[in-house]
């Protein structure tokens, strides 16, 4: 009774961590799981038996493997055939060519690609494909084992728990149903979709600043003097003069030395403020103005998150400066480089050489403008490394090579290629991925060891057996869906799964269903931007506020959700034989 108290306690102080505090989810875990480990909750052999579990090591190795499957050229050459005049068939084109790829490459990187092309298409604002675009990435995903990291935690925790994990295509046909509904659903209820804009680039987009020197020829004469309201694709919004904000700014306002001018437009048409004598722009203190310019969007748990762009230390953490800066496509007050940074912001940098090295580069943005990729990969390459990837999936599927030794093996050619470098990978490892994992599956083995996962389960069993698994079936997975819309999908599926393998175990059914709805839940992001990486990516490039996901997410919740209550199931049933270990 006093174990299954402690672990109690932890477990809720982890949910509400996560929910109701923005405490990094890395940290939040890490701490739970060392306070079950000194508890004496669990030993120190299961703690080392879980952070090495062969489902999480394959699941860092697949990461790693998609290094380099974002750099094959096919999505690229694509892209620009998937927009055309008409509405429809831009969608389903766009829609059907992201979902093959994200059901094998990350679909971040798929995203961020072909984002890109919906910005800069001339037929249809890109409010109204950028949410399909992501959604699409989603449905994708729960087609394959890979094609979510979310599908290999869950197959992490079954092979921790029966000794064997998910095959590849063991999401297939649900997936398929799922995205194939998914997509008609989307093209119905497309008039949901807010239409913000024409695609073109929006003059209130960015905002960018620029100081007045002592020795300007601008100080002492008015704005209309000084010709700053004539200038194309950029208007000037505000100035902050020492602690004050002068907003809206007068023509005849006269301007003084240290003024902060802050402009808001085309970030391409920056250059014309160079004609300005004494006119310097923020970037340009840090050396950067001349260099490289790219557009990033700064990730959940970012290390910048928080903090404001000086005080961050930006230039020496990426060697980059930024140039300007967008929130949800409203405006923001006050000068650049004190404004606090957040999660999904927008931001153009000026980047030095250096900056593809930064180590932190990745865990802090999503790079989602190609001025500064590295160099392409060549027609050999994406020969050898797509015909290996086909392989290894085949192979992998009729369980001839196991799913680690082949992506191992892909790893190693695309390191014998130069497709990817050791110091990339040392970058790019999802070390915190890793912990999180690590860290569900040692509280997971805690909650076992004090009984209260069976406790509960028992609980959920009485209160529920009249009326009949699928109750129970429906319960779990509206709970991981919950979950996964308030926190992350990872987090959704490390935290349901203990409660969904328990349940199963005391109705004496076949663990399997009640396994899948949890993958499949712990993916169903459709109604808030904060659940899955792709959404938030798309919330600033398109606009999009909490309502707009909310109104176009619903009815693609609702079909996905019944897709999947009517068919795990059929193709999973209840009475099959159950899993041993």
């Amino acid at each position: 009774m006093y174990e299954q108290l402690l672990i109690s306690a932890l477990f809720i102080w982890l949910l509400c961590s996560l929910i109701f505090t923005d405490w990094p989810a890395v940290w939040v875990f890490v701490a739970a799981m060392l306070g079950s480990y000194f508890l004496g909750l669990v030993s120190t052999g299961e703690v080392l038996d879980k952070v090495s579990n062969t489902g999480l090591i394959t699941l860092v190795l697949l990461l790693l493997v998609s290094i380099g499957l974002e750099k094959l050229s096919w999505l690229d050459k694509l892209s620009g055939r998937l927009i055309t005049p008409g509405y429809v068939a831009s969608l389903l084109r766009l829609g059907s060519v992201t979902a093959v790829f994200s059901a094998f490459v990350n679909n971040t990187a798929v995203v961020a690609t072909l984002a890109h092309t919906v910005r800069s298409n001339k037929y249809h604002a890109p409010s109204r494909l950028l949410i399909p675009l992501s959604y699409a990435a989603i449905l994708g995903g729960t087609m394959t084992l890979i094609g979510t990291s979310t599908n290999l935690i869950v197959s992490s925790f079954l092979e921790d728990a029966t000794g064997m994990g998910l095959a590849f295509f063991d999401f297939l046909l649900i997936g398929a149903c799922a995205t194939v509904l998914g997509m008609l659903t989307l093209l119905l209820s497309a008039r949901l979709l807010p239409e913000h804009g024409n695609g073109r680039i929006d003059i209130n987009e960015y905002l960018i600043e620029a100081e007045v020197s002592e020795d300007s020829q601008l100080v002492g004469k008015s704005i209309t003097a000084n010709q700053l309201r004539d200038l194309e694709d950029l208007f000037l919004v505000e100035i902050v003069r020492g602690n004050r904000l002068i907003s809206p700014v007068a023509p005849q306002e006269i301007l003084q030395p240290g003024d902060k001018l802050i402009f808001s437009g085309d970030i391409k048409r920056l250059a014309v403020l160079d004609d300005f004598d004494g006119l310097k722009l923020f970037a340009m203190d840090e050396g950067l103005l001349s260099e490289n310019m790219t557009e990033v969007i700064v990730m959940p748990n970012a290390a910048v998150e928080g903090q404001s762009i000086k005080d961050s230390g930006f230039r020496s953490l990426f060697d980059a400066a930024v140039v300007g800066m967008r929130r949800g496509g409203k405006r923001l007050s006050g000068k650049l480089g004190s404004i606090t940074l957040q999660a999904g912001d927008n931001l153009v940098l000026a980047v030095g050489p250096d900056f593809n090295n930064r180590k932190n580069l990745d865990k802090n943005f999503v790079v989602i403008d190609d001025a500064v990729t590295g160099a392409g990969v060549t027609t050999g390459q994406n020969l050898f490394v797509t015909a290996a990837l086909v392989g290894v999936v085949l192979l992998a599927s009729m369980n001839v090579l196991p799913l680690i030794k082949g992506l191992a093996f892909l790893l190693v050619s695309m390191l014998a290629l130069g497709m990817v470098g050791g110091s990339e990978l040392r970058r790019r490892f999802p070390f915190e991925l890793w912990l999180i994992i690590g860290s569900a599956l040692t509280l997971s083995q805690a909650l076992n060891n004090s009984g209260l996962v069976a406790l509960v389960a028992d609980f959920l069993h009485t209160n529920l057996v009249n009326y009949g698994p699928w109750v129970a079936l429906a319960g779990v997975y509206l709970g991981t869906l919950v979950l996964t819309e308030t926190m992350t999908n990872n987090a959704a599926a490390a935290l349901a799964f203990p409660i969904a393998f328990g349940l199963a175990e005391s109705y004496g059914l076949n663990p399997m269903p009640f396994v899948m709805v949890v993958a499949y839940g712990a993916s169903a992001s459709f109604l808030t931007p904060y659940g899955y990486t792709t959404n938030l990516m798309v919330q600033n490039l398109g606009h999009y506020t909490l309502r707009d996901y909310f109104r176009s997410g619903l009815p693609l919740s609702l079909v996905y959700s019944a897709v999947v209550l009517l068919l795990v199931p059929v193709v999973f049933p209840f009475d099959a034989v159950p899993l041993a270990k």
